[in-house]
Protein backbone atom coordinates (compact mmCIF):
# COMPACT_ATOMS: atom_id res chain seq x y z
CA UNK A 1 0.00 0.00 0.00
CA UNK A 2 1.60 3.22 -0.70
CA UNK A 3 2.43 5.76 1.91
CA UNK A 4 0.28 8.56 0.84
CA UNK A 5 -3.19 6.50 1.65
CA UNK A 6 -2.35 5.92 5.20
CA UNK A 7 -1.67 10.00 5.71
CA UNK A 8 -4.81 10.51 3.61
CA UNK A 9 -7.10 7.91 5.88
CA UNK A 10 -5.41 9.92 9.08
CA UNK A 11 -6.10 13.02 7.27
CA UNK A 12 -9.48 12.41 6.29
CA UNK A 13 -11.01 11.33 10.13
CA UNK A 14 -9.89 14.41 11.39
CA UNK A 15 -11.83 16.13 8.61
CA UNK A 16 -14.94 14.08 8.95
CA UNK A 17 -14.82 14.26 13.32
CA UNK A 18 -13.69 18.10 12.87
CA UNK A 19 -16.59 18.20 10.71
CA UNK A 20 -18.92 17.35 13.22
CA UNK A 21 -17.79 19.15 15.80
CA UNK A 22 -18.12 22.16 14.31
CA UNK A 23 -21.90 20.99 12.87
CA UNK A 24 -22.65 20.04 16.78
CA UNK A 25 -21.22 24.08 17.37
CA UNK A 26 -23.17 25.26 15.52
CA UNK A 27 -26.67 23.52 15.23
CA UNK A 28 -26.82 23.29 19.16
CA UNK A 29 -30.26 22.55 18.81
CA UNK A 30 -30.12 19.80 16.43
CA UNK A 31 -29.47 16.40 17.48
CA UNK A 32 -26.65 13.99 17.65
CA UNK A 33 -28.32 12.57 14.44
CA UNK A 34 -28.83 15.54 12.38
CA UNK A 35 -25.24 16.42 12.77
CA UNK A 36 -23.88 13.33 11.74
CA UNK A 37 -26.25 13.20 8.39
CA UNK A 38 -25.09 16.72 7.37
CA UNK A 39 -21.38 15.03 7.63
CA UNK A 40 -22.61 12.12 5.63
CA UNK A 41 -24.03 14.42 3.06
CA UNK A 42 -20.98 16.56 2.51
CA UNK A 43 -19.43 13.26 2.05
CA UNK A 44 -21.83 11.85 -0.37
CA UNK A 45 -21.83 14.97 -2.70
CA UNK A 46 -17.61 14.34 -2.59
CA UNK A 47 -17.82 10.97 -3.19
CA UNK A 48 -19.80 11.15 -6.12
CA UNK A 49 -17.54 14.11 -7.96
CA UNK A 50 -14.72 11.89 -7.26
CA UNK A 51 -16.71 9.09 -8.63
CA UNK A 52 -16.96 11.42 -11.82
CA UNK A 53 -13.49 12.90 -11.58
CA UNK A 54 -11.86 9.25 -11.52
CA UNK A 55 -13.87 8.06 -15.06
CA UNK A 56 -10.78 7.70 -17.97
CA UNK A 57 -13.44 7.89 -20.76
CA UNK A 58 -16.89 8.33 -20.31
CA UNK A 59 -17.81 5.81 -23.65
CA UNK A 60 -17.03 3.55 -20.88
CA UNK A 61 -17.08 4.44 -17.72
CA UNK A 62 -16.38 1.37 -15.98
CA UNK A 63 -12.75 1.24 -17.75
CA UNK A 64 -10.35 -0.47 -17.38
CA UNK A 65 -11.36 -3.49 -15.46
CA UNK A 66 -9.03 -5.67 -13.29
CA UNK A 67 -6.31 -3.02 -13.50
CA UNK A 68 -3.99 -1.52 -11.56
CA UNK A 69 -5.34 1.88 -9.51
CA UNK A 70 -4.32 4.81 -10.08
CA UNK A 71 -3.40 7.36 -7.31
CA UNK A 72 -6.16 9.33 -7.73
CA UNK A 73 -8.30 6.60 -7.64
CA UNK A 74 -6.59 5.46 -4.62
CA UNK A 75 -6.71 9.18 -2.94
CA UNK A 76 -10.30 8.91 -3.24
CA UNK A 77 -11.06 5.84 -1.81
CA UNK A 78 -8.73 6.74 0.99
CA UNK A 79 -10.78 9.50 1.39
CA UNK A 80 -14.03 7.29 1.51
CA UNK A 81 -12.24 4.75 3.94
CA UNK A 82 -11.85 7.33 6.44
CA UNK A 83 -15.41 8.39 6.41
CA UNK A 84 -16.52 4.51 6.75
CA UNK A 85 -14.41 4.44 9.64
CA UNK A 86 -15.60 7.91 11.34
CA UNK A 87 -19.13 7.27 10.21
CA UNK A 88 -18.92 3.76 11.97
CA UNK A 89 -17.38 5.49 15.25
CA UNK A 90 -20.05 7.88 15.51
CA UNK A 91 -22.90 5.37 15.05
CA UNK A 92 -21.53 2.97 18.33
CA UNK A 93 -21.21 6.06 20.20
CA UNK A 94 -24.75 7.15 19.32
CA UNK A 95 -25.75 3.77 20.03
CA UNK A 96 -26.99 2.77 16.51
CA UNK A 97 -25.69 -0.96 16.62
CA UNK A 98 -28.00 -1.93 14.38
CA UNK A 99 -27.22 -5.52 12.58
CA UNK A 100 -27.69 -4.29 8.74
CA UNK A 101 -25.87 -0.49 9.61
CA UNK A 102 -22.82 -3.25 10.77
CA UNK A 103 -22.92 -4.90 8.29
CA UNK A 104 -22.95 -2.15 5.72
CA UNK A 105 -20.02 -0.33 7.66
CA UNK A 106 -18.01 -3.52 8.09
CA UNK A 107 -17.90 -4.98 4.34
CA UNK A 108 -17.02 -1.16 3.20
CA UNK A 109 -14.24 -0.82 5.24
CA UNK A 110 -12.72 -4.56 4.49
CA UNK A 111 -13.66 -4.05 1.01
CA UNK A 112 -12.00 -0.76 0.28
CA UNK A 113 -9.25 -1.78 2.17
CA UNK A 114 -8.66 -5.06 0.61
CA UNK A 115 -8.41 -2.54 -2.61
CA UNK A 116 -5.99 -0.01 -1.45
CA UNK A 117 -3.84 -3.34 -0.45
CA UNK A 118 -4.18 -4.34 -3.90
CA UNK A 119 -3.99 -1.65 -5.35
CA UNK A 120 -6.49 -3.04 -8.13
CA UNK A 121 -9.59 -2.67 -9.32
CA UNK A 122 -9.41 1.07 -8.87
CA UNK A 123 -12.41 1.56 -11.46
CA UNK A 124 -14.80 -1.08 -10.31
CA UNK A 125 -14.37 0.56 -6.44
CA UNK A 126 -14.70 3.93 -7.87
CA UNK A 127 -18.04 2.92 -10.05
CA UNK A 128 -19.09 1.17 -6.66
CA UNK A 129 -18.68 4.22 -4.62
CA UNK A 130 -20.82 6.23 -6.99
CA UNK A 131 -23.85 3.62 -7.29
CA UNK A 132 -23.95 3.23 -3.69
CA UNK A 133 -23.78 7.50 -2.38
CA UNK A 134 -25.67 8.58 -5.41
CA UNK A 135 -28.88 8.09 -3.33
CA UNK A 136 -27.19 9.00 -0.04
CA UNK A 137 -28.03 12.87 0.27
CA UNK A 138 -31.58 12.24 -0.56
CA UNK A 139 -31.62 9.47 2.32
CA UNK A 140 -30.15 12.18 4.83
CA UNK A 141 -32.20 14.89 3.54
CA UNK A 142 -35.28 12.54 4.27
CA UNK A 143 -34.47 11.98 7.88
CA UNK A 144 -33.80 15.65 8.38
CA UNK A 145 -36.91 17.04 6.90
CA UNK A 146 -38.18 15.05 9.77
CA UNK A 147 -36.27 16.49 12.12
CA UNK A 148 -37.30 19.95 10.60
CA UNK A 149 -40.93 19.19 11.01
CA UNK A 150 -41.85 18.73 7.53
CA UNK A 151 -43.21 15.14 7.99
CA UNK A 152 -46.15 13.55 6.02
CA UNK A 153 -46.23 16.68 3.70
CA UNK A 154 -45.99 16.42 -0.64
CA UNK A 155 -42.50 17.77 0.27
CA UNK A 156 -41.63 14.94 2.32
CA UNK A 157 -43.27 12.30 -0.39
CA UNK A 158 -41.10 13.71 -3.11
CA UNK A 159 -37.90 12.97 -1.32
CA UNK A 160 -38.95 9.94 -0.50
CA UNK A 161 -40.04 9.10 -4.00
CA UNK A 162 -36.98 10.18 -5.64
CA UNK A 163 -35.19 8.40 -3.08
CA UNK A 164 -36.37 5.29 -3.61
CA UNK A 165 -36.20 5.59 -7.30
CA UNK A 166 -32.65 7.05 -7.31
CA UNK A 167 -31.76 3.96 -4.80
CA UNK A 168 -33.59 1.10 -6.72
CA UNK A 169 -31.74 2.25 -10.24
CA UNK A 170 -27.84 2.35 -8.37
CA UNK A 171 -28.46 -0.34 -6.51
CA UNK A 172 -30.61 -2.62 -8.65
CA UNK A 173 -29.75 -2.28 -11.88
CA UNK A 174 -25.91 -0.60 -11.67
CA UNK A 175 -25.13 -2.76 -8.79
CA UNK A 176 -25.79 -6.31 -9.44
CA UNK A 177 -24.06 -5.75 -13.22
CA UNK A 178 -21.21 -4.35 -11.48
CA UNK A 179 -21.09 -7.65 -8.62
CA UNK A 180 -21.54 -9.69 -11.60
CA UNK A 181 -18.60 -8.70 -13.00
CA UNK A 182 -16.52 -8.95 -10.20
CA UNK A 183 -17.55 -12.44 -9.18
CA UNK A 184 -16.90 -13.63 -13.02
CA UNK A 185 -13.74 -12.03 -13.34
CA UNK A 186 -10.45 -12.93 -11.97
CA UNK A 187 -10.49 -10.49 -8.75
CA UNK A 188 -9.31 -11.58 -4.89
CA UNK A 189 -11.16 -13.70 -3.26
CA UNK A 190 -11.73 -11.04 -0.80
CA UNK A 191 -12.99 -8.53 -3.03
CA UNK A 192 -15.54 -11.01 -4.46
CA UNK A 193 -16.67 -11.75 -0.82
CA UNK A 194 -17.17 -7.92 -0.17
CA UNK A 195 -18.49 -7.41 -3.27
CA UNK A 196 -21.51 -9.63 -2.63
CA UNK A 197 -21.89 -8.83 0.90
CA UNK A 198 -22.70 -5.04 -0.13
CA UNK A 199 -25.32 -6.27 -2.74
CA UNK A 200 -26.72 -8.61 -0.07
CA UNK A 201 -27.20 -5.50 1.86
CA UNK A 202 -28.17 -3.35 -0.70
CA UNK A 203 -31.24 -6.25 -1.48
CA UNK A 204 -32.27 -6.04 1.96
CA UNK A 205 -32.88 -1.96 2.15
CA UNK A 206 -34.25 -2.41 -1.53
CA UNK A 207 -36.86 -4.34 0.28
CA UNK A 208 -37.29 -2.43 3.43
CA UNK A 209 -37.79 0.28 0.75
CA UNK A 210 -40.61 -0.50 -1.72
CA UNK A 211 -42.47 -1.33 1.81
CA UNK A 212 -41.99 2.22 3.27
CA UNK A 213 -42.95 3.26 -0.39
CA UNK A 214 -46.30 1.74 -0.25
CA UNK A 215 -46.67 2.61 3.08
CA UNK A 216 -46.70 6.53 2.02
CA UNK A 217 -48.57 6.04 -0.79
CA UNK A 218 -51.42 3.87 0.60
CA UNK A 219 -51.20 6.88 3.68
CA UNK A 220 -51.53 9.58 0.96
CA UNK A 221 -54.81 7.55 -1.08
CA UNK A 222 -57.52 7.90 1.94
CA UNK A 223 -56.00 11.61 2.96
CA UNK A 224 -56.36 12.71 -0.86
CA UNK A 225 -59.91 11.20 -1.02
CA UNK A 226 -61.37 12.71 1.85
CA UNK A 227 -60.06 16.22 0.74
CA UNK A 228 -62.11 15.19 -2.33
CA UNK A 229 -65.01 14.28 -0.05
CA UNK A 230 -64.56 17.77 1.52
CA UNK A 231 -64.34 20.39 -1.68
CA UNK A 232 -67.34 18.45 -3.19
CA UNK A 233 -69.36 19.70 0.10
Amino acid sequence: MEDFVLSYVVTGLAFWSTAFLVMRALMPKRSYEFCNRAVSTMHAVAAVCMACLSVQEWSCPVCPLNAPSSPRQMKSLAVTLSYMIYDAACCHLNGDVRLDNTVHHLVSIVGIGAGLAYQRCGTEMMACMFITEISSPLLHLREMLKELGVKDTDLNLLVDILFAATFSVGRMVGGPYLTYVTLTTDYPILIKAMAAGLQLVSAYWFLRILRMVRYKLGKKRPAAAAATKLNAK
